[in-house]
């Protein structure tokens, strides 16, 4: 390809009131770029990919275009250089949730009576040194094992809604010894929905604001290396694969992520019905 393409995810939690009618304006102002877009009526959440102008301009009306009423005005766009074009096909929509917890009830939306859970980047190092700090990856183990935060610890569930029994079972020995739990994920949406359900488990719980990807791009805007708190690569969930802590495609291949799961075939069928060679 004669220009490389960008990659860029971003979420919102946002009461949506007509969640297929925003689709449908997402489906037309997107034709020039590939990934994939999810709507619920909790909000929106998406990793898409396009060339730097194409996605550029999706971003602009994404804020601005009069049938989203300002929902998205600021969204938080996490954008990283592509070597491998990350999308072939552009694909839009409709979900009960842009996230599956598995806990009826549970919503990301904001909730103001809830004490503020992000950490920024520049503040998690610190707080991820504490002694009195569990660190817990809320991802699936597969990626657990490509890469994570030193020191953290692996639930090691399968899928996103098994974590809630997992800290279920772990909750009371938490309290018990006075422990706070610090909690992160690739690009933060999992642990929204997770922060305040933990907090009615009477859990002190903190989240990395952003996500690892977030964690990645302010250490690398402060000439700081993320190597240092990080070990391994991260998965992204297209055809890149992996990235490393300068946020560059790495080598790696979807064989090798899934090598050894019970569900590995099931894995890459997937990740090639979703998107196709192209």
């Amino acid at each position: 390809m004669s220009e490389a393409h960008v990659h860029s995810s971003f979420y919102r939690f946002v009461a949506l009131a007509e969640p297929e009618r925003i689709a449908q304006r997402l489906r037309e102002i997107s034709t020039r770029l590939g990934g994939n877009i999810l709507v619920a009526s909790e909000g929106i959440s998406a990793a898409i990919a396009g060339l730097p102008q194409d996605l550029a301009d999706f971003e602009q009306a994404l804020q601005h275009d009069e049938v989203f009423g300002g929902a998205f005005e600021g969204m938080w766009f996490k954008h990283s250089a592509c070597a491998t074009r990350p999308f072939t096909l552009i694909k839009v929509h409709t979900k009960p949730e842009i996230v599956a917890f598995g806990v009826p009830g549970v919503s990301g939306l904001p909730d103001p009576a809830k004490a503020n859970t992000h950490v920024p980047p520049e503040q998690w190092r610190e707080l991820i040194q504490q002694p009195d700090v569990v660190l817990l990856d809320n991802r699936n183990s597969f990626e657990f094992r490509l890469g994570r935060f030193k020191g953290a610890v692996d639930p090691q569930v399968a899928h996103f809604r098994d974590f809630p029994a997992y800290v279920e079972a772990h909750a009371d020995e938490w309290k018990s010894q006075g422990k706070k739990v610090a909690m992160y994920c690739t690009g933060g949406i999992r642990c929204e929905k997770t922060s305040a359900w933990m907090q009615d488990q009477g859990l002190e719980v903190y989240q990395l604001d952003g996500g690892i990807v977030s964690y990645f791009e302010a250490m690398q805007a402060r000439g700081e290396d993320a190597a240092a708190d990080w070990d391994g690569e991260l998965f992204v969930f297209d055809k890149r694969i992996a990235i490393d802590t300068q946020l560059q495609e790495t080598a790696t291949t979807a064989e090798q992520v899934y090598a050894g799961l019970p569900d590995e075939a099931w894995r890459l069928a997937r990740a090639k019905r979703l998107d196709p060679a192209g």
